[in-house]
């Protein structure tokens, strides 16, 4: 099991406390990348607590030989300075290499000891079928893609092909870098809907933005932020539920994919 809002490392740059923080109220899955560089303040802010927290990290698409894959992991495990990846994904997809030979290695690490489980990034539903189908002994556990209320696009056909399959979406850039939480950045109709549910619930911009992430099956989010009560803050989303209403009412005012306005 992992929590519905973990916390993201991409563009990082708030040291070891926000966190810290986020771990001791629950978002204790951590997201980084070898191609992020900070897999090293992950580890050092997960020392003392390596037991609690459920790391993720992912081989640069460009590293998808089957000894490049090996030696990435075997550097992030230096960098993050633990014995094995819970989540290993493959950071984006490369056409110039085999996917056979990619899931071959990442098939590998698990059985070696070094990877608990394995998961993919910004895979569209061929390349992740084909990933599957090149698996031969463990599951595809997840997808990492981007997904906001101001970015739908998987509602189209990845979404439900991951519900159907049991493939956890991770929600990267949930907050749109931020935008969801500041009402200036969309004077529409989309934020006049977020601005009513948030006073209906007594949450804020970010909290309502990230529970309606959350409210969809197999859904799980990883806000980034370096301060710590934004962490805070971003930790309020969970433990509680949109109602089917203010979903309904959030998912109206923000179009989906294929409307005519531009996100």
């Amino acid at each position: 099991m992992v929590p519905e809002i973990g916390l993201g490392a991409w563009r990082y740059s708030g040291g070891i406390e926000p966190l810290r923080r986020g771990i001791e109220l629950g978002a204790t899955l951590i997201d980084t990348a070898e191609a992020y560089g900070t897999e090293a303040v992950v580890g050092e802010a997960i020392k003392g607590m390596r037991e609690r927290v459920f790391v993720a990290t992912k081989v640069s698409g460009n590293h998808l030989r089957h000894d490049e894959v090996l030696r990435a992991a075997e550097a992030s495990l230096g960098q993050l300075g633990i014995d094995r990846i819970d989540l290993y994904q493959i950071h984006w997809p490369n056409g110039a290499v085999p996917i056979a030979e990619t899931m071959r290695a990442m098939e590998t690490l698990v059985d070696r000891g070094l990877v608990r489980f394995v998961g993919v990034s910004n895979f569209s539903v061929g390349e992740l079928r084909a990933a599957q189908k090149a698996m031969r002994k463990y599951p595809i556990v997840s997808n990492q893609v981007l997904y906001s209320l101001s970015r739908r696009e998987i509602e189209t056909d990845l979404m439900p092909y991951c519900e159907a399959n049991g493939v956890t979406i991770i929600a990267y850039t949930p907050l749109d870098s931020g935008r969801l939480t500041r009402p200036s950045d969309y004077p529409r109709e989309g934020m006049r809907a977020l601005g009513e549910v948030a006073r209906e619930t007594g949450k804020t911009f970010a909290q309502v933005a990230l529970n309606w992430c959350t409210a969809h099956a197999s859904v799980i989010a990883i806000p980034k932020s370096a301060n710590a009560a934004r962490v805070v803050e971003n930790c309020g989303a969970s433990g509680w539920r949109l109602s089917a209403e203010q979903v309904r009412t959030l998912d109206t005012g923000f179009k989906t994919p294929g409307d005519d306005e531009e996100w």
